[in-house]
């Protein structure tokens, strides 16, 4: 099988979709490779080289090709790939769909190469991963295309949010299929040496209450809202400590400097030495069991917040807006605000005094977010899309 990704850069999306693939190829039932739109992105400030990323090292590191048609672009929310492309791309594709049964689109981006003419006809699943179709460009009509034209037999739809919105936006309910996302349970779970070496070298007292917000920064993660709840709860509590991490969650993101000024105005310098900005990091597992709440505040696009669930198995507590399946997913673990500030700082308190309380919910829910149940699933998914295939070409079946 042949997963397309428009580019190696950070977002819950490919850690997903990637950990899926390497769930897939260690079962030993699948063989799996996968072909990089772009070979460098910039986005988030930040300029994304394929051959740095965790994914892309975790993948090649775990035996799957992994290739690249060598584009460099600056990708923003809502634009997709430029939908011309060279004879010699076109070329590496066809070589690359030829040896596969059935193609993986990461998003719907990619079909604007797979939508090409004359490329090798093989049934494409689509993995999505947002609850805000319209709002991707064209990305969209790329998707109808390949309906229409019979190449798409399957979505995989990472939240019931991202089935109900593709549907609404016309695409045939049949072909939509929810399974949500999973973590590695074995990474993901409270551990008190890592609460500790990562408060350590955070510069964070050992009891200190810690709010986690890990999000790449863009539009709809809503950073200015954030950051005026983090006002608030930090000059609430006095030794409060706000960790940011991401892309573009640094001091050299101007956009960010501008933001956290227009939100803590006077009070930056008495309050700013206790807001962390960390950027990306390779050691999640870390920052949410250093953490006591993980915090969402994204306004759109959302679906299955990976955020939300990976902090709730590390035992912080989650509190979101109703954004996309957020507002399920921490039922009965963490708290749910409006798009308030001062609300959402309160929940932030109220998220720490009850933490001890909101621990056995947390504990018995770990089957629910489990990596091997969304493993299984999709491996029943895809091993149904091959065999259909198989009896395709098998003589005397499917009219042949």
């Amino acid at each position: 099988m042949l997963s397309v990704y428009e580019g190696f850069f950070s977002g819950g999306a490919r850690i997903v979709h990637s950990d899926v693939l390497l769930g897939l190829v260690e079962g030993g039932q699948q063989w799996h490779r996968v072909l990089s739109l772009h070979g460098e992105v910039h986005r988030e400030a930040t300029t994304q080289r394929m051959e740095d990323d965790a994914c892309y090292r975790t993948l090649t590191a775990g035996g799957v090709e992994v290739t690249s048609l060598g584009r460099t672009a600056g990708l923003v929310d809502g634009a997709v790939a430029a939908s011309v492309f060279s004879g010699p791309e076109l070329a590496d594709t066809a070589r690359a769909m030829a040896g596969a049964d059935v193609i993986l689109s990461l998003k719907e981006q990619p079909l604007a190469l797979l939508n090409q003419a004359g490329l090798p006809r093989r049934p494409v699943v689509v993995c999505l991963h947002r609850s805000d179709p319209e709002n991707q460009g064209p990305a969209l009509d790329e998707l109808r295309t390949a309906i229409a034209d019979g190449k798409v037999v399957a979505c995989v739809c990472c939240a019931e949010s991202t089935r109900d919105a593709y549907e609404a936006a016309g695409i045939p309910g049949e072909l939509l299929h929810v399974i949500p996302n999973g973590v590695d349970l074995l990474r993901f779970r409270p551990d008190p040496a890592l609460r500790l070496a990562f408060r350590e070298s955070a510069g964070i007292p050992a009891g200190a209450p810690v709010v986690v917000f890990a999000a790449r920064y863009a539009g709809m993660k809503n950073v200015p809202l954030f950051l005026r709840a983090a006002r608030a709860w930090l000059a609430r509590e006095g030794g409060g400590h706000v960790v940011m991490c991401g892309a573009g969650m640094t001091e050299d993101n101007p956009a960010l400097w501008a933001d956290l000024e227009i939100a803590f105005g006077a009070d930056r310098a008495a309050l700013g030495d206790r807001v962390h900005l960390l950027g990306v990091r390779h050691d999640m597992e870390a920052v949410y069991a250093g953490s006591d709440v993980v915090a969402l505040t994204s306004v759109s696009g959302e679906a299955a917040p990976l955020c939300l669930i990976e902090g709730m198995m590390c035992g912080a507590v989650p509190v979101t807006t109703d954004v996309g399946d957020s507002a399920s997913i921490v039922e009965g673990h963490g708290l749910v605000t409006p798009f308030d500030p001062d609300a959402i700082a309160f929940a932030w308190s109220a998220a720490v005094a009850e933490r001890e309380a909101f621990a056995p919910a947390l504990l018995a829910s770990r089957e629910r977010f489990s990596r091997t149940r969304m493993i299984a699933a999709y491996a029943d998914l895809l091993g149904r899309v091959a065999g259909d295939v198989r009896d395709e070409l098998r003589p005397g079946v499917g009219g042949q």
